[in-house]
């Protein structure tokens, strides 16, 4: 289903990502999420991400365009866990052309995906964001989120030397 609404620089259309948007859904994704804005981002935004997402929940993948250029996407997916009767939407990527930010595209396109997941059987959605990434806690808050759990990431830089004899040389068994 596409739907459509009026944004200040024109018709918004939400619809399903097609492979031929993979590329430009993909530069998207370079101009928003980098390495100097987030640089503990987990995960990485690469063009696996994109095809492994449309390839297994395709229909959980959308784009917004105007005027026939692409200027946002959501991708998401569905997990169900073991021994649970909950099945879980995640949305793991929400991007918008810096060039029409702010003119709610984002939060049709969430809406959308929502939709979506909802008729999928979804009880709870899940998304994650970086904890002083204040604009995306506002977005999330806005859209009903709630209940933040804050996670801790560590690193382990391979490239420097150990001193030697530090427990942390001898392998794990």
């Amino acid at each position: 289903m596409n739907q459509a609404s009026t944004t200040r620089s024109g018709r918004l259309r939400i619809r399903e990502m097609t492979i031929d948007d993979l590329s430009e859904v993909f530069h998207i994704g370079e101009e928003i999420f980098t390495a100097d804005l987030f640089p503990t981002l987990y995960r990485t935004w690469d063009e696996y991400e994109i095809t492994t997402l449309f390839n297994s929940d395709s229909e959980l993948c959308l784009v917004g365009e105007i005027d026939d250029r692409i200027v946002g996407f959501a991708l998401g997916t569905t997990v169900e866990k073991h021994r649970s009767p909950w099945k879980y939407g995640y949305l793991v990527w929400l991007g918008v052309s810096p060039t029409v930010q702010k003119g709610r595209i984002g939060v049709r396109l969430f809406r959308d995906l929502k939709r979506r997941m909802r008729e999928q059987g979804v009880r709870m959605i899940i998304i994650d964001t970086a904890a002083n990434n204040q604009p995306a806690l506002a977005f999330f808050r806005k859209q009903g989120f709630g209940n933040p759990q804050q996670h801790v990431y560590m690193t382990l830089n391979l490239t420097r030397k150990r001193k030697q004899g530090s427990r942390h040389d001898e392998p794990v068994a």
